[in-house]
């Protein structure tokens, strides 16, 4: 058995949690933490849809993403931090995964743009940036609910991710960035809070990897997802308190 560097087991999450209203100037906002990892995640509300969805009577959902200076020991400059190949393909997984468990007819036509903003880096900030953008979102959702703008909660479950991989042979929840930075297989697995997969992102760094192999780190990321969903639910079983629109 491989020693991990703080101690936890293989099918062991780092230390998480959710702090809902971190800041009070957007419809929702959550500080979510994975070990040192922690990203501000914010909803905005827009009375709009993308131009080629006008008319549909549907609404859209879509992130972006930024790793903030000095969220890593090499200061992430300004101009780094534009869509970059890298940034947008994170905003993209993050944007498909959040608008898999959202009902686009049941928002109209309003747009939620989901920004996910770095502000520590030790692996996993795009799993982390879905789960807490997902808490912002249930927000938001609920506070047009509030203001009369939405009849129903357009969220039909939950939505969360984690990181496993494959370090000095070892199947691993949850990597940190000594082992993601090192491991034999890097994977990020987003499932719905029923257990569906959303999406399975994996690769293999030298060598191969087995169908056994895979079963293995799928079966850690759902035991990791139940648990994240479960904080995520308990983190949301009150209501919000309501804002006003004009913020």
């Amino acid at each position: 058995m491989v020693q991990r560097s703080d101690g936890r087991q293989h099918d062991e999450l780092r230390p998480f949690s959710f702090v809902r209203d971190f800041t009070t100037m957007t419809m929702g906002s959550c500080l979510v933490s994975f070990g040192r990892t922690r990203v501000l995640c914010t909803a905005s509300v827009e009375d709009d849809v993308p131009r080629w969805m006008k008319g549909s009577g549907q609404g859209w959902v879509t992130a972006e993403y930024s790793m903030l200076p000095g969220s890593s020991p090499d200061r992430i400059d300004r101009e780094r931090r534009g869509p970059k190949g890298r940034t947008q393909e994170i905003e993209r997984l993050i944007g498909r995964s959040l608008r898999a468990v959202t009902d686009m007819s049941l928002l109209g036509e309003t747009s939620i743009r989901l920004d996910c903003d770095v502000l520590e880096a030790d692996g996993g900030t795009r799993t982390a940036s879905i789960c807490g953008a997902y808490v912002a979102l249930h927000d938001a959702c609920t506070r047009l609910i509030q203001a009369g703008r939405l009849t129903t909660l357009p969220l039909t479950t939950e939505c969360a991710a984690i990181s496993v991989g494959i370090v000095g042979g070892q199947p691993m929840l949850d990597l940190p960035y000594p082992e993601d930075s090192t491991a034999d297989v890097d994977c990020n697995v987003i499932m719905n809070g029923t257990g569906g997969l959303i999406e399975v992102q994996g690769t293999a760094e030298g060598n191969t990897f087995s169908r056994s192999e895979l079963d293995a780190l799928l079966d850690l990321a759902a035991g990791g997802v139940a648990s994240i969903t479960a904080a995520q639910r308990s983190v949301l079983s009150e209501a919000p308190a309501p804002l006003t629109l004009d913020r």
